[in-house]
């Protein structure tokens, strides 16, 4: 398993990235080939992005259950 830091930086440079690649596109400045280049690598970094997010959701689910948990035993 990645450590925390690596993983926030990943989803970090991801998302940076993603931003970059839609401002690129918006700008229309690029070629339609290189276009479809940048949107082919928008999708992956966002299916990423998007896989780190429902992860983390998941956690919080988990952590916040057996908080509850903890709660009614006390």
């Amino acid at each position: 398993m990645a450590p925390k830091a690596s993983v926030e930086k990943d989803f970090e440079s991801s998302l940076k990235e993603l931003e970059q690649i839609v401002k690129q596109l918006e700008s229309g400045d690029i070629s339609l080939d290189e276009s479809l280049k940048k949107f082919e690598k928008g999708i992956e970094l966002y299916k990423e992005c998007r896989q780190t997010l429902l992860s983390a959701e998941k956690k919080i689910k988990i952590l916040s259950d057996n908080l509850k948990e903890i709660d009614y035993q006390e």
